[in-house]
């Protein structure tokens, strides 16, 4: 499937899902932390204010607020930036969501290296392998408008902690009406792969789209494989579905370590597949460079750009 012209905020359709949910009577309440124009909340707020907690500048507070929340019968959705979501509340994830296994719904904002120029003080590209180590979560990130609205419904229905990791801008639509997230299924956008396929997670799938239609224009029989939910996530589905190609590619907004490439190195292992693998995304050990997003993004190889430069050196 070839991304369409069409762009929207991820954020406009999370809100909209949590704004439908109040109407139809649900019990969800959002918490921010001085995020309410980063959240885009304002819709659900108007609609809503005695529904929106802003805690400050307080994320652990936020964490331990949502807890309690929870426990009195409420569906908490916490919304604020994922390097500080993950990194300073840490103990309180981990132990007021995860080991309590409390039902709450944490959105994390602006992952990646969204905030390029403030560096690494507000990139998050270690929130998925830091996620992965708790038990009890499930892990999801969307590629398009239209998956994260299909995410947050079903976050909604379901009983237990979620990590929802969100961009903040505008992305291509990657998928039609037909579309049904089922967590944990690999989700095959580009149909193909005989020479190389392409897995990537999150906001750079719409790169990863845009790199095989490329590929294939140079006579690469490029796919591409988005891998919305870490956790879970069919392993057995996936492995089928690389055993069928020469090449694999990973391409993750995040550390190499942890995340993406690590799961489908796994896959790849323990099922035997022999294949050449490679890892697009920060190399471990390192922190991401500073400057404009889209700068960063070429700087690893993360852009259409990148992808098929190195794809056409696989061929």
């Amino acid at each position: 499937m070839e991304a369409v012209l069409q762009k929207r905020d991820l954020r406009d359709a999370v809100v909209g899902a949590l704004t439908a949910a109040a109407a139809a009577g649900e019990n969800v309440i959002v918490l921010v932390s001085d995020s309410t124009s980063t959240s885009k909340i304002g819709a659900f707020a108007t609609a809503y204010p005695d529904r929106l907690v802003n805690v400050g500048i307080a994320e652990q507070n936020l964490v331990g607020i949502s807890a309690g929340l929870s426990l009195q019968g409420f569906v908490p959705v916490t919304m604020n930036a994922a390097c500080f979501l993950v990194n300073r509340s840490n103990e309180q994830v981990k132990n007021d969501i995860c080991y309590s296994n409390t039902n709450v719904k944490l959105i994390g904002l602006n992952a990646g290296v969204t905030y390029g120029p403030l560096a690494s003080t507000h990139h998050s590209i270690d929130d998925l392998s830091i996620m992965k180590g708790f038990g009890n979560i499930q892990i999801w990130a969307p590629s398009d408008a239209v998956e994260a609205e299909q995410m947050m419904r079903a976050a909604l229905a379901m009983v237990g902690p979620v990590y929802l990791r969100l961009d903040n801008a505008s992305f291509p639509v990657l998928h039609d009406e037909n579309y049904r997230f089922v967590p944990g299924e690999p989700d095959v956008l580009v149909e193909g792969g005989r020479d190389l396929t392409l897995v990537a997670i999150g906001s750079v799938v719409h790169e990863a789209v845009a790199a095989a239609a490329e590929l294939k224009a140079q006579g690469v029989d490029a796919g591409v494989i988005s891998v919305p939910t870490l956790r879970p996530l069919n392993r057995d589905a996936l492995a089928v579905l690389l055993s069928k190609t020469k090449n694999v590619i990973t391409v993750e907004e995040h550390t190499v370590a942890g995340g993406l490439g690590s799961t489908v190195a796994e896959v790849l292992a323990e099922n035997g597949i022999a294949t050449r693998f490679r890892r697009l995304g920060i190399p471990e050990g390192k922190f991401a460079v500073s400057g404009p997003r889209d700068k960063i993004r070429a700087q690893y190889s993360l852009d259409k750009a990148g992808i098929v430069a190195i794809g056409l050196a696989k061929r």
